[in-house]
């Protein structure tokens, strides 16, 4: 007499299928949020690239910047917030923001951007 024993079954339970696509729709909704920031950053180093490449005074440098910001629809930070500095005889142009994305209730995300001309 042959017994046949009953094979288990595998894998994952609606609820786990439910937990999971759950989890990976707040990390999307998350990262399509970010993601615009990412892109307005990479905007605000080329312009400030271009203002320190452009730019001897630090008032041309900021004129150079604002017409970026412009063209660029920057709206995270204006001239008034570069550091401009020399270094030998290249200038720097250095800048610092925070944006905050509002996730739930009283929970936000802060990102902090820094950088600099090179």
């Amino acid at each position: 007499m042959f017994v046949q024993r009953k094979s288990r079954q595998r894998g994952i339970s609606f609820i786990g299928l439910v937990f999971v696509a759950s989890i990976l729709a707040m990390a999307g909704v998350v990262a399509a949020q970010v993601f615009p920031t990412a892109i307005e950053f990479l905007a605000v180093q080329k312009a400030a690239q271009k203002a320190a490449n452009e730019g001897q005074t630090p008032a041309e440098i900021r004129s150079i910047f604002d017409k970026a910001t412009q063209i660029d629809d920057i709206k995270s930070i204006s001239s008034k917030d570069l550091e401009i500095s020399k270094q030998g005889d290249k200038v720097v142009v250095g800048f610092s923001y925070v944006r905050e994305i509002h996730l739930v209730g009283p929970a936000f995300l802060t990102l902090k951007y820094e950088g600099r001309s090179k």
